[in-house]
């Protein structure tokens, strides 16, 4: 009976194998991972059949070794780059070699017995072909595991199926040979079903073999240490159990002396890297070169790098030294300084970190000028101890430091910091434990990074431009807006110098001259306090007051030059602000005096509502068209009188936002024009209450 379960187990599976290459062949074989998978299938069906006639034969056994040797080819293919990619990583090749290494050694180990033609050794020579057998199959393992868990998640959906069938095929196999070795007769079962199991994984690679032609992997950094780490650790299981096998009987104890020589190894090695930094940035750099392809794990490096150059908080360093350390954290430098040049063409030292030399700084303006703008123009790396050592023309300025920057024997690497081909900057890094040349993937790091630090320079070189200049534009509007009020108290003041002359006998009007003296005085220490640096642009006071005497003293400020009649309830009240509320309806009567004949009065007339109060200033003027109020009135800076400043509506509009209110106007030419202040009512016994509080 278990002669034939074995049988017809494997010849299914011999059967449903070449099905497959039947399959294919119809389909068309165009490339050569497609014959690869041919070739892998044809093997994987001889196999099965010679189980089925042989059960455990010495071609069986071949046939096995071979099959697995053409799958471990097939993912060595998966997991090779586009020529584009420049080839595969090196540490990948390393671990494919070494399993295809024990598949060979498997072979060998199989043929002893027929090329020895003895029978004394046969069991050392068996468990040895099971140890063999044990790290292949685990070593296989590794690759599938890495090889799916590193592809991109587009790959994934094509070779699911395909890499879940060979992880059957070689989980099977690393138990069956496990209890082999331990216990060779517990394994008769799992030998009898193993053709079911290899028929079960038929189905699975017809499903991924249909989309083979979109398997295209490239395994990563993280994929080649996990590659190398497991496969070291079956390695070492492999050679200790060999050496425990080879060695079993002999009086000599040999695990004591092999766990002395390793530890001596491990503290001789811990003793040259653990207190040399140079010793263990030689050691990182020659394994990056050795076992990658690339030098750097760019997503890690990029991820880094924009987390230090975009770090904010209280705690965060400036944004200066912030570049430098991002830039010394790529090439692991010690420090760095970020130079920059100023107008006249001095480079000096504008930010630094952990930088070992002093502080750097160009003497000859000429030379540094000439230096920035050929790395402006050029965009290099600049390697300065290639420039030591003479390995570099002395006479090209495209790639020759200054001499102050040689001397400095800290410098190794310079960046240049490019924005819209514009030199911001230059990173200039000190020289790591162990000084290595600049290769190409350092350069295009660098470089790329280079653009990326510059643009985050510029935006804050631009946010501190943008920052000066609303200082000076919140300045000058102030001062247009005060220029505008001192206008109106010079043509206040020359209107009592002018009726002075008239009426000096009259002690009314000295009295009253002399009130409006002390108000002019007063308005202008408010105007001249008002220019501060640290004053807010106008005081808002927004509280309960009384229209009555706001409008009183604005209109009393006027009427001396043209009639203005107030119309209309004076009592009620309003939340506004007293001074800015006596502004804005002095410099709104200063144009309807300014627009209208010497003998039209001025009118300003209140009304009230429920929750709100108008105030109307109308005059008889020359008026206003639609295109002139919508366009031009309430913008700064324009007006149609040949000596006026056009901020007069623009800030009248202003001061009445600022209480809670609005500013409208209906006008039309040769009409006049009639603006409306539209202000929140107030209710007087709030105020009351509030004083009584």
């Amino acid at each position: 009976m278990a002669i034939l379960i074995a049988f017809w187990t494997h010849a299914l599976a011999a059967a449903l194998f070449v099905s497959l290459i039947l399959w294919r062949l119809r389909s068309g074989v165009r490339q050569g991972g497609q014959r690869l998978l041919l070739a892998a299938f044809s093997l994987t069906a001889i196999w099965a059949w010679l189980n089925a006639i042989a059960m455990g034969g010495a071609l069986a056994t071949y046939a096995e070794t071979a099959r697995n040797l053409v799958w471990v080819g097939m993912l060595h293919t998966l997991s090779g780059s586009s020529k584009s990619d420049g080839g595969r990583q090196r540490g990948v090749r390393l671990v494919y070699g070494a399993v295809a290494a024990v598949l060979g050694l498997q072979l060998v180990v199989d043929a002893l017995p027929h090329l020895a033609g003895t029978e004394g050794s046969g069991e050392a020579i068996l468990l040895t072909a099971s140890i063999l057998r044990i790290t292949a199959a685990a070593g296989a393992l590794v690759l599938v595991h890495n090889l799916y868990g590193q592809a991109a998640p587009a790959s994934r959906t094509s070779i699911r199926f395909a890499m879940l069938a060979l992880a059957i095929i070689w989980i099977y196999d690393l138990n069956l040979y496990t209890l082999a070795y331990l216990d060779l007769s517990s394994t008769s079962g799992l030998i009898q079903w193993r053709g079911a199991i290899v028929a079960l994984t038929a189905p699975l690679f017809a499903l991924g073999a249909h989309r083979e032609e979109g398997w295209r992997i490239r395994l990563s950094r993280a994929a080649t240490f996990q590659s190398l780490s497991l496969l070291a650790i079956c390695g070492y299981f492999a050679v200790m159990t060999i050496l425990a096998t080879a060695l079993r009987g002999s009086g000599w104890d040999w695990s004591r002396s092999a766990a002395i020589a390793m530890l001596a190894g491990m503290t001789v090695a811990a003793m040259v890297l653990v207190p040399s930094a140079r010793a263990r940035s030689w050691a990182k750099v020659k394994l990056a070169k050795h076992l990658f392809e690339h030098r750097y794990d760019y997503r890690t490096e990029w991820l880094r790098f924009t987390d230090t150059v975009g770090r904010s908080g209280p705690s965060a360093a400036p944004l200066g030294e912030r570049v430098v350390k991002a830039f010394a954290d790529i090439v692991d430098a010690p420090g760095g300084v970020l130079l920059v040049a100023d107008e006249a063409g001095t480079i000096e030292t504008a930010a630094a970190w952990n930088w070992p030399g002093g502080n750097l700084a160009s003497s000859d303006a000429e030379e540094s000028r000439r230096f920035w703008l050929v790395v402006e123009c050029e965009g290099r790396i600049l390697e300065l101890d290639a420039h030591r050592h003479a390995l570099g023309d002395p006479t090209d300025l495209a790639i020759a430091p200054p001499p102050w920057m040689v001397a400095e024997n800290y410098a190794w690497a310079g960046i240049p910091l490019i924005h819209h081909d514009r030199l911001v900057g230059l990173v200039l890094l000190a020289a790591p434990d162990y000084r290595r040349p600049l290769d190409w993937e350092d350069f295009d790091l660098l470089r790329t990074a280079g653009r990326q630090a510059a643009s985050s320079l510029a935006e804050a070189h631009g946010q501190a431009a943008l920052s000066n200049a609303q200082r000076f534009e919140e300045f000058n509007r102030r001062f247009a807006f005060i220029l505008h009020d001192v206008k109106n108290l010079v043509s206040q003041l020359s209107l009592v110098a002018r009726n002075a002359e008239r009426h000096a006998d009259n002690a009314e009007f000295r009295a009253d001259m002399v009130a409006t003296l002390k108000s002019s005085v007063g308005k202008m220490n408010d105007l001249l306090a008002r220019l501060a640096p640290q004053a807010p642009a106008r005081p808002e006071r927004v509280k309960p007051l009384p229209l009555r005497t706001t409008l009183t003293a604005a209109i009393a400020a006027k009427r001396r030059d043209h009639d203005v009649r107030l119309l209309g309830d004076g009592s009620l009240w309003v939340d506004g602000d007293a001074n800015g509320l006596e502004q804005a309806v002095g410099q709104l009567l200063q144009n309807a005096i300014d627009a209208s004949a010497a003998d039209e009065p001025v009118l300003v007339r209140v009304a009230g509502a429920v929750d709100q109060v108008t105030i109307d200033i109308i005059d008889k003027g020359c008026g206003m068209d639609p295109d002139f109020i919508r366009n031009r009135l309430f913008q700064p800076f324009v007006s149609t009188k040949l000596s006026g400043f056009g901020v007069g509506a623009f800030e009248a509009r202003s001061l009445i936002v600022a209480m809670g209110g609005r500013l409208t106007v209906a006008s039309q030419p040769g009409k006049g024009s009639h603006f409306t202040i539209h202000l929140p009512a107030a209710d007087p016994a709030s105020q009351q209450a509030r004083k009584r509080a």
